[in-house]
C-alpha cells in the first residue's frame, strides 16, 4: 500500500488552524464525514476512544490519529499541515504541526497496520517532514506526501 492509495489531493489541507487537540480532531472528523458521507457522530468518538488509549502524536511534530469504522470501505486519509503547532500530548512532548488522519475498515486486519506503517514511514522521515513543512501549497504537499506530482488546471 502507498500513501497515494489512501490520500486524495482534495484531502490535503495547508494552514489548518485549531485551538487544541480536541478541536483539531473534531475538524478532521467533520472533513472526513463530508468526504465519506459518514456521520461525524460515528467518526469523532472513534478517534477520541483511540486517543484515550494513548496519544497518536508519534514524535518529531507528527501525529497519526486513526480509527477503524464499520462504515469505511477502504483506507481513507486526510493530511493537514497546521498553521501553528499545537500540544498533542506526543510521545516526545513536542508540539505537532503535521497530522495524518487515517480511517480504516473494521475488518482490515493486517491492512490496518500496513496502511499505518506506510504513512508513518513517510511522515517520520526527517527529509520528507522538512519538505512537507516547506511546501508552498496543497499541490506541493500532496506531491511530497505521495511521491506523485499534480499540475494546476
Amino acid at each position: 500500500m502507498t500513501v497515494d492509495e489512501i490520500l486524495a489531493p482534495t484531502d490535503v489541507v495547508v494552514g489548518l488552524r485549531a485551538s487544541g487537540k480536541a478541536a483539531l480532531l473534531e475538524d478532521l472528523a467533520r472533513r472526513a464525514s463530508d468526504a465519506l458521507g459518514i456521520d461525524v457522530g460515528e467518526i469523532l468518538p472513534a478517534l477520541l476512544r483511540r486517543e484515550n488509549l494513548g496519544s497518536t502524536g508519534v514524535g518529531d511534530g507528527v501525529a497519526l490519529p486513526h480509527a477503524r469504522l464499520d462504515t469505511v470501505q477502504r483506507p481513507y486519509g486526510i493530511l493537514a499541515r497546521l498553521r501553528d503547532p499545537l500540544d498533542f500530548e506526543a510521545v516526545d512532548d513536542q508540539p505537532v504541526d503535521l497530522v495524518f488522519l487515517l480511517l480504516l475498515p473494521t475488518g482490515s486486519g493486517g491492512e490496518h497496520l500496513h496502511a499505518l506503517a506506510c504513512v508513518a514511514r513517510r511522515l517520520r522521515d526527517p527529509e520528507t517532514a522538512a519538505a512537507l513543512r516547506g511546501a508552498r501549497d496543497v499541490i506541493g504537499l500532496y506531491a511530497l506526501a505521495t511521491g506523485r506530482s499534480l499540475t494546476k488546471a
